[in-house]
């Protein structure tokens, strides 16, 4: 027994319920990718290794990231600190008035990398740093919510490198309760977007060299 016409349903309503089904579809997997992100750099502020390494990294982007830096530098962690992405009209004095850090820590262990502009610039410089510093391992301090993907951008340009992961974790930055604040929620959720962008040009030069 056939259909009339009218019975059937309009191909236009089918192909929007198939559109609704993929959107709902992506949504659960950008979803379900998020939070696993979000486990991820919580197990990174959870464990961070105490062990001392060649260098310590910094890379630019908030003040307590040099001051940390710094501290670890003061206490032992590494005999050099490099701070990657300064911008070209900052001086190591004048970074040492900032971070009220003696000029003599600066003057004998601090290099100021001013090349790169992005964190895959980060990675770069502070590859070609380590290269003719002849380093083995490095302590990478950032924000705890930028150490995911500045992982996998360091370890693309130094696979040969121990990295150690050092999470700075601010109060602007609310990581234990994001959902409350619709700021913390954008910034995290763009960052995972970046994340995801870096982990796929990552296994795409894999898969090409």
């Amino acid at each position: 027994m056939s259909l009339d016409a009218a019975d059937r349903p309009a191909p236009r309503w089918g192909a929007a319920r198939l559109l609704a089904k993929l959107a709902l579809a992506a949504l659960a997997f950008w979803l379900g990718g998020f939070l696993q992100y979000l486990d991820s750099v919580q197990r990174l502020i959870r464990d961070v290794p105490d062990r001392p390494t060649d260098a310590i990294v910094v890379l630019t982007g908030g003040a307590e990231r040099i001051d940390v830096g710094l501290k670890l530098l003061g206490a032992g962690k590494a005999k050099r600190l490099f701070i990657t992405g300064v911008h070209k009209g900052t001086s190591a004095e004048m970074l040492s008035l900032r971070a009220q850090h003696p000029a003599q820590l600066f003057a004998c262990c601090v290099v100021l990398g001013t090349a790169a502009e992005d964190t895959m610039g980060n990675a770069a410089e502070t590859a070609a740093w380590a290269q003719k510093e002849g380093y083995k391992s490095l302590r990478l301090v950032t924000a705890a919510y930028h150490l995911p993907r500045s992982l996998v951008e360091f370890r693309r340009f130094m696979p040969g490198i121990d990295l150690v992961a050092h999470p700075v974790v601010t109060e602007n930055v609310p990581l234990g309760e994001w959902w409350h604040r619709p700021s913390t929620a954008r910034l995290l959720a763009g960052e995972f977007d970046k994340y995801v962008i870096s982990l796929v040009r990552a296994r795409l030069v894999g898969q090409q060299s």
